[in-house]
């Protein structure tokens, strides 16, 4: 990694790929024990990334404990941009320990402080919507935090689009600390993104910044059509969705429902496009993804340090724009009202069939910033 990219409209400079650490333990059955975690954390780095996401739900505080532990180690806490979330629950029967609102974002907040081993963190987002919590709450508490030095940046990650430009308008007539990235699932398997949040993140400046880029690994090729008995996920394969399937007795939870055959359609195309590129499927979908409108940085994750070092390869090459153009081609989403009525098609019945320039391209692409030359 050779560069890195403003993270949306602030002047934080953050990798193109961003170290998930999810995986980092093994209380949920395919993560990494500790070891291996600390070879992926040292391989991440020492390529010069410098982006690292967990959250306080992750591994039941593991996934902190250890990248606090880790970054001590290497004497690295300043150079990181460390990104954690909360808003889930880890006590059961305690209604105020889970949820956006203040109470719980202070009690989070200081536990994630603590686990982490340090006094701030850069980077602090909503996990999730509540659908309680007004949005004018959630922002006053976040700024009262950077205010108070325990964060830097403020984050939403799984929120409507109405409710992120409501929360960025407020911080911009309130003088709160703004939002500078946007959290959210986003591959070549799911496009429904780019339907407000690409707009969203270009018109207000957050950054993007997808999780689930290969749709839990459906796009590096760990899945295909003929290792299976059939896309309701039955056959080969021991990954997190075949490892959920089962624990699910085949009624898959919401966003894990990745084997159909419509996604399978797309690993093929992907397969062929990346067969034809001389590189490896997970690469592909990767470097599609950077290009696209309003990305920052795209959360990676992995289990074994050469799936890390493949993924890190993933930004040293340029797609061919026929090769492009086959991708976005097959993953087309559906766009169901309004969207198709913003379609070319449409708009041009609104500009009396006359082309009309759009915003300069440099708008909406996002801000490359050259590393610093070795010394």
């Amino acid at each position: 990694m050779n560069h890195y990219t403003l993270l949306g409209r602030s002047g934080l400079r953050v990798s193109p790929l961003a170290l998930g650490t999810m995986t980092f333990g093994t209380e949920w059955n395919w993560g990494a024990d500790e070891a291996t975690a600390r070879r992926l954390f040292d391989l991440y780095v020492d390529a010069g990334g410098n982006f690292i996401d967990t959250a306080d739900l992750y591994t039941e505080g593991t996934s902190e404990r250890w990248l606090g532990k880790f970054a001590a180690e290497r004497g690295l806490r300043d150079r990181l941009v460390i990104a954690t979330k909360y808003s889930y629950n880890a006590q059961a029967g305690n209604p105020n320990a889970g949820g956006n609102h203040r109470k719980n974002l202070m009690r989070a907040l200081d536990a994630s402080l603590k686990r982490l081993g340090t006094d701030y963190i850069d980077l602090y987002y909503v996990h999730t919507w509540d659908r309680m919590t007004p949005v004018d709450e959630v922002m006053r508490a976040m700024d009262d935090a950077v205010r108070a030095g325990k964060i830097r940046y403020v984050g939403l990650s799984d929120t409507p689009a109405w409710f992120a430009a409501r929360a960025q308008t407020l911080a911009q007539w309130r003088g709160f600390e703004p939002v500078a990235a946007m959290q959210l699932e986003y591959s070549l398997i799911e496009r429904n993104a780019e339907n407000e949040f690409a707009d969203q993140a270009a018109e207000l400046g957050m950054g993007l910044v997808p999780w689930s880029p290969l749709g839990m690994g459906l796009l590096s090729g760990k899945y295909r059509p003929s290792e299976l008995a059939g896309s309701d996920g039955t056959g080969h394969g021991n990954g997190r969705l075949q490892t959920v399937h089962a624990e699910s007795a085949g009624r898959m939870p919401p966003g894990f429902d990745k084997l159909t055959e419509r996604n399978f359609h797309i690993v093929a195309e992907l397969e062929a496009v990346a067969k034809e590129a001389g590189r490896p499927m997970a690469q592909v979908a990767l470097n599609w993804l950077h290009h696209k409108r309003g990305v920052s940085s795209i959360i990676v994750g992995a289990t074994q340090p050469q799936q890390l070092q493949s993924t890190l390869g993933s930004l040293d090459f340029t797609l061919a724009p026929e090769l492009v153009a086959r991708l976005d081609a097959v993953s087309q989403p559906a766009r169901p009202f309004p969207y198709y009525m913003f379609a070319d098609g449409h708009q041009a019945r609104i500009h009396g069939h006359v082309e009309v320039a759009n915003k300069p391209a440099s708008y909406d692409a996002p801000i490359r910033v050259p590393a610093p030359a070795a010394a």
